[in-house]
């Protein structure tokens, strides 16, 4: 096969890949986030404890991320089915490849999210935070270098399942290899398909490192806490309060 062959092709798999991948990191952020951050409050000595609540959301993450990837897809084909109206392609397999990302990043933020200096929370309850003034003000911006480098690692997860996903008529990279590379023999094909995934992790892993390391140095943990810039909105009213006394 000949590269005037090859691009065509080249080009819709990465396509396709990118869209999947896009779209299902969209979902698991969205949906991962809160899971993991009620996993926190929601443990003991948490804002919100509830050990039910804790049980039940960490038993339901813990089978997600139990299940091979390769079995959640097929689990899931009725319910593919339901959402998109088929079970092939790229738009069916967003769905499984949600699903399986969901707890993947849960846990991840559960981690991140631990990490926070209590003190901080301490600090904003003594100030009259509630809960959600914690998980808005200090959790998420405390964790946020951390959250970037689980993203990045929940991203390459994707990349890696929607390869897998490709063997069932997934679309994507993995399709193309499996197709071309094996069932028809183009090893320069398939050999080519893993540079570019290579190439591509590489990259996303670059760039998550270098954003959790900007976000690290201008705030995160290093720079000014939330509970520093608390206490500086509240001097001004403590201000007039001495003045007018």
């Amino acid at each position: 096969m000949t590269w005037s062959e090859m691009q065509p092709l080249l080009e819709q798999a990465c396509t396709e890949t990118m869209v999947m991948v896009g779209w299902s990191t969209l979902i698991a952020v969205v949906g991962g986030l809160p899971l993991g951050i009620l996993l926190v409050l929601t443990d003991k000595g948490g804002l919100l404890q509830n050990t039910l609540v804790n049980k039940v959301i960490g038993q339901i993450v813990n089978i997600g991320r139990s299940l091979p990837f390769i079995i959640l897809m097929v689990a899931l084909m009725d319910f593919t089915r339901w959402i998109t109206g088929t079970t092939i392609g790229s738009e069916a397999a967003i769905v499984p490849l949600a699903i399986g990302g969901i707890p993947f990043f849960a846990r991840l933020v559960e981690t991140a999210v631990r990490e926070v200096d209590h003190g901080l929370v301490e600090a904003v309850q003594a100030m009259g935070g509630n809960t959600w003034t914690i998980v808005r003000k200090v959790l998420v911006p405390e964790a946020l270098p951390s959250l970037i480098a689980s993203t990045t690692t929940t991203v390459i997860a994707l990349i890696g399942y929607s390869a897998m996903a490709g063997t069932v008529g997934g679309g994507g990279l993995g399709d193309l290899a499996v197709r071309y590379g094996y069932q028809r023999f183009e090893t320069g094909l398939m050999w080519i398909t893993v540079a570019i995934l290579a190439v591509v992790i590489s990259l996303i892993q670059f760039a998550g490192d270098y954003a959790a390391r900007a976000l690290h140095r201008r705030g995160g943990r290093s720079g000014p806490s939330p509970r520093l810039r608390l206490l500086k909105t509240k001097e001004p009213a403590a201000a007039g309060i001495d003045k007018v006394a």
